[in-house]
């Protein structure tokens, strides 16, 4: 029954997938993530189930439009997968919980502000409040240990990030502050510090390979959320083990 349930989930995050890719692209622009209904946003045709298969129909159709031939944006099928993958991973590894439910709904925000991230080089304010006023209702029913880190990791999360764009004059972005928010409340204050340190890391390698790849300047944005999005995913299952592996060598 194991393997049925994560693949099931496996299923469910290609659905919601794609459903997080139109919010993440439409959400940013103040439109409907109801209408109008999918197209193409370059001959406008309307998208059918044959188009809409998550993943498979981006590689039946070669990647491009049916009607038109554009090409169609790679992050598509990378964010399906991507959420299949972590949404599958999130049951086989945590199992049915009331945790679960934390663990989904950090997910999906994680991959919307991503999505957005990537197209806008913004992380959208709605997402933000839609998803950190769910996560602070699960997080009630389903607590840190002890329940006040959950509180200390927001009020700290904001606040540093606050501190960083205001001694970087502008380096850190409003959404990124927010976000840290969120993320405090869901991990607590010290694995928040790890998320910051971690994503930091990722974000500098991410860095160096779009400017050689690029060969634009220095100061050319790249945009961070997605760096924190993976840094914070890779806390929440193995900080408390990347911190006792830390500790272990500091004894």
């Amino acid at each position: 029954m194991e393997i049925l349930y994560t693949i099931l989930f496996f299923i469910y995050g290609l659905i919601f997938g794609s459903f997080f890719n139109v919010v993440g692209l439409r959400v940013p622009k103040n439109e409907s993530i109801v209408t109008p209904p999918s197209h193409c946003t370059i001959c406008d045709r309307r998208l059918t189930f044959k188009d809409l298969v998550p993943v498979f129909s981006f590689v039946f159709l070669k990647g491009k439009c049916r009607g038109c031939g554009t090409k169609i944006n790679w992050i598509y099928p990378v964010m399906e997968l991507t959420t299949a993958v972590l949404f599958a991973f999130a049951y086989w590894k945590i199992g049915f919980s009331l945790e679960l439910i934390v663990a989904i709904l950090f997910i999906s925000m994680l991959v919307i502000i991503t999505v957005s991230d990537f197209a806008y080089m913004l992380i959208p304010d709605k997402v933000l409040l839609f998803f950190g006023a769910l996560l602070i209702i699960a997080r009630v029913f389903s607590p840190l240990d002890p329940w006040w880190d959950s509180i200390i990791g927001a009020v700290g999360g904001f606040g540093l990030l606050l501190l960083i764009a205001i001694l970087s004059k502008g380096g850190m972005g409003g959404g990124d502050i927010k976000l840290f928010a969120v993320i405090g409340l869901v991990l607590g204050i010290i694995p928040t510090l790890l998320t910051l340190f971690l994503a930091a890391f990722i974000g500098a390698i991410v860095g160096v390979i779009h400017l050689r790849r690029s060969k634009q300047g220095r100061k050319t944005p790249v945009p961070f959320g997605p760096s924190i999005a993976l840094a914070a995913i890779i806390v929440y299952f193995y900080g408390t083990q990347m911190l006792d592996w830390y500790t272990n060598l500091l004894v």
